[in-house]
């Protein structure tokens, strides 16, 4: 008797590793194929600065990080929590802390580690992965993948497709899924970037004395939401944690109106009425650079931010209110290539609450190929896993519900 057909995986990431692991667990035979030689690439790549797992905030903040998204994501936190995802990567032998920030981290602060655990994990279970394996779409009821030995059919029993976003491509997630999604009448919206630097018009001295220079603490301001963290000045403008946690409502204002002003506090632990004071203070021989780094408490590349945008005022209250409230005008933001993550992708409406294409029964799809997104910190990793897990299960329950039929026919 010929083996039944598996439960193939497409996308090698977080969420098509755990929809793999959730599926093996749940008694599927499963297949998972990535087009890239290795597996987990863009994982490995954001660990590289310590990997950020998730956050420690209470959930219904937690939540409120997708944004217009929040209703449909919270089921997959349900599903796979905070807590659920810290119990997960110490059962593979990776402790976890809190950071100062509520950010989680595992202790060894690299992906490699879990990567490597988590494979052999999945290697116990049974797991097949197939790299250099390239989904090229369906040819009726298969699934067509170009392998290194040729074009290659194969039936499914259920599907999950976990082919990520735009971001990174060089990486292995670049989009080329959405023409044959469209074609079996799967709404996608388009793929923009997320999680990505802006651009300013800085003068060649901000340029050459100060890119790659950090801001921190600042509060970043737009459209009445405001953000405490860190700004790096880049030579095409800013970029990092604060600029990401705004960079929906900023990337959608550039495009609907060519720019958009962001204002940043340069001072954000002084108020108005102390800095004021402070800078009152009798200034001697110093240089109004010296003594807005002595009296303001400015760093040297926020003195230059804060002549960019103009002659500095002579009138203290007024210097006090520029300082708190800088006026950065954003002409553009960078593009998918060096964007951390992805907006836009398969339309929840295409979607069943199970993740499953409406018009394509026993697909699934997790992950970033999903029209969500959300800042750093934790979120963007903790709603790809946790989305791979409602996949997964949904998958199972798919197959046996196939299973039963086809016995009861």
């Amino acid at each position: 008797m010929n083996p039944p057909d598996p439960v193939h995986v497409i996308g090698a990431g977080p969420a098509g590793l755990m929809a793999a692991e959730t599926l093996a667990t749940g008694g599927a035979r499963v297949v998972v194929h990535d087009r890239m030689p290795s597996v987990g690439r863009k994982f490995l790549m954001a660990g590289r600065g310590g990997l950020n797992l998730t956050h420690s905030e209470p959930i219904e903040a937690f939540v409120r990080r997708y944004g217009t998204r929040a209703e449909a994501v919270a089921p997959w936190l349900e599903a796979f929590s905070q807590a659920d995802l810290i119990v997960w990567a110490e059962g593979l032998g990776q402790s976890t802390f809190v950071g100062s920030s509520g950010r989680v981290f595992p202790k060894a602060m690299k992906a490699s580690p879990l990567l490597r655990a988590w494979l052999a994990r999945l290697a116990e279970l049974g797991v097949e992965v197939r790299t250099r394996s390239r989904w090229t779409g369906w040819d009726g009821d298969n699934l067509v993948f170009e392998t290194l030995d040729g074009e290659r059919r194969e039936g499914w029993a259920a599907t999950v497709l976990a082919l990520g976003g735009a971001s990174w491509p060089r990486l292995g997630s670049d989009g080329a899924w959405r023409p044959w999604l469209e074609a079996v009448g799967t709404e996608v919206a388009s793929l923009v970037p997320a999680n990505a630097g802006f651009d300013v018009a800085w003068s060649p001295v901000l340029v050459e004395r100060f890119a790659g220079a950090v801001l921190k603490p600042a509060v970043l301001s737009f459209e009445g939401r405001s953000v405490r963290g860190e700004l790096v000045v880049t030579r095409y403008g800013v970029e990092g944690g604060a600029v990401y946690a705004l960079s929906a409502a900023l990337r959608e204002a550039i495009a609907r109106d060519g720019s958009a002003v962001m204002t940043v506090d340069l001072r954000p632990d002084l108020s108005e009425a102390v800095l004021a004071e402070r800078l009152a203070r009798p200034r001697g021989k110093d240089s109004l650079t010296n003594h807005l780094r002595k009296a303001g408490g400015l760093s040297p590349v926020a003195v230059t931010m804060l002549r960019e945008i103009g002659e500095v005022p002579g009138n203290l209250e007024k210097l006090a209110k520029r300082i708190k409230a800088v006026r950065l005008r954003l002409t553009g933001i960078q593009g998918l290539e060096r964007a951390i993550s992805s907006a836009g992708g398969v339309r929840f409406e295409s979607l069943n609450p199970s993740l499953m294409l409406r018009s394509r029964p026993g697909v699934f799809v997790a992950g970033e190929m999903i029209d969500w997104e959300a800042p750093t910190g934790g979120y963007l990793l903790q709603a790809s896993l946790a989305s791979g897990v409602v996949a997964g299960r949904a998958a199972l329950e798919w197959r046996a519900s196939q299973t039963g039929a086809r016995e009861g026919a």
